[in-house]
């Protein structure tokens, strides 16, 4: 008889956010194909599942994986976590009564309240896979403040379950080396970690060839949202820095943040509107669309809990061959650009430490692309990261 290798996978993530279809997605298709069956719980955002669902769910059912969306509660604060949680609950449960689960695989933290209870009442195999520090990363983001009494006692009692998710669970998966180090050196926590880094389909952002000419203006581009953590005012001096030096530059923004927000703080700085390019694009239009810069840029808010984060965006960028700039202490960023020689980091946000940078652009344009893209494979790429999720499962299930 063919053994039970169902499995139940929580996310607090939608399929549908950018980030499914990046991060979540990806791995359950190539573990699908490796004999795994998978039943996916995840909290929708109603807009983006409304415009994303159909795609969504044919994927799922192409790949004989079974989708059961919730949706995503943002208000009154704490008590629609808990209403999602319950929800959470109630649809493992009612899966695994009917179609019982061998593990249940929790991306991040509220889910993973979830999988401790079942590991705890059911006996079924529980996964955390921790994707960075979420409590802290709540501190820091300044989204929960400690000086009201009731997000201090949650911060708390967040703390007591990571250590309770760290001790117990059947496999701990962190995002970085360093985020590993914290957990047995500063925390000293004794159990094995397997480190699996944001992948990147390096068989979708692959380099495209193109005719440039020597007299095209140098475009900086960057990739994604801009929320609590990326500094989009220090990217903007950055820039305004490197305009000394390359007076016709363009910065390009791949997102889907609203143009005006963006140009509001191009405008205060006194840069023309007609240096900076910001466009939307579909996943099946980021390569393209990347394939117009010359440097990838992103700057990260530095912080305790960025220890343990893997900026997705980083992989993209050296998949497609493209050096980047960014800055020191963001998980293990910096010693993977050192160790693939694929950008420059800066230190302090200073005008003296872009100049610094800056100077060194000219060298950093000769980079071999395809060292990068090499880089990206042997680091980031999304096969590897499935053999690395396959040996996991096949340890403890």
């Amino acid at each position: 008889m063919e053994p039970n290798k169902h499995i139940l996978y929580l996310s607090y993530d939608g399929l549908t956010d950018p980030l499914g279809g990046s991060q979540i997605l990806p791995y359950l298709i190539g573990l699908s194909k490796l004999g795994y069956r998978f039943t996916i719980i995840s909290a929708e955002k109603k807009e983006l599942y409304e415009n994303g669902c159909e795609e969504v769910a044919a994927i799922c059912q192409q790949h004989q994986m079974n989708w059961r969306p919730i949706f995503y509660h943002k208000k009154p604060a704490v008590l629609s976590t808990l209403f999602d949680l319950w929800l959470l609950y109630k649809n493992a449960k009612q899966i695994h009564r009917t179609d019982p689960v061998l593990g249940v695989h929790c991306r991040s933290y509220i889910t993973s309240i979830v999988g401790l209870k079942m590991k705890r009442s059911l006996g079924i195999k529980f996964i955390f896979d921790m994707r960075g520090f979420w409590a802290d990363e709540r501190i820091d983001g300044q989204i929960w403040n400690l000086k009201n009494p009731i997000y201090r006692w949650i911060y708390r009692y967040f703390k007591r379950l990571e250590k309770q998710f760290l001790l117990q669970s059947d496999a701990v998966v962190s995002l970085t080396h360093i985020g590993k180090s914290i957990i047995h050196d500063q925390w000293q926590i004794k159990r094995s970690v397997s480190v699996i880094p944001c992948a990147v389909d390096t068989e979708h952002f692959t380099p495209i060839d193109k005719k440039t000419s020597n007299l095209k203006p140098l475009t900086i581009g960057y990739l994604g949202s801009i929320g609590t953590w990326y500094m989009l005012d220090e990217m903007l001096d950055f820039f305004k820095v490197l305009l000394k030096t390359y007076p016709e530059a363009k910065f390009k923004f791949i997102t889907r943040e609203k143009p005006e927000y963006i140009l509001q703080k191009v405008r205060e700085r006194h840069i023309s509107t007609s240096q900076i390019e910001i466009a939307p694009a579909k996943r099946a239009e980021v390569p393209l669309a990347l394939s117009e810069i010359d440097l990838g840029m992103f700057f990260i808010k530095t912080a305790f809990s960025k220890q343990a984060s893997s900026p997705v965006k980083q992989g993209e960028f050296m998949s497609m061959g493209i050096p980047i700039i960014t800055n020191s202490g963001i998980g293990d960023t910096d010693q993977i650009v050192n160790t693939y020689q694929s950008g420059l980091i800066i230190s302090n946000f200073t005008e003296a430490d872009y100049l610094k940078v800056i100077d060194q652009i000219p060298e950093l344009l000769k980079t071999d692309r395809n060292h990068i893209t090499e880089g990206a494979q042997q680091y980031f790429s999304l096969s590897q990261g499935i053999e690395q999720y396959k040996a996991l499962y096949k340890s403890i299930l």
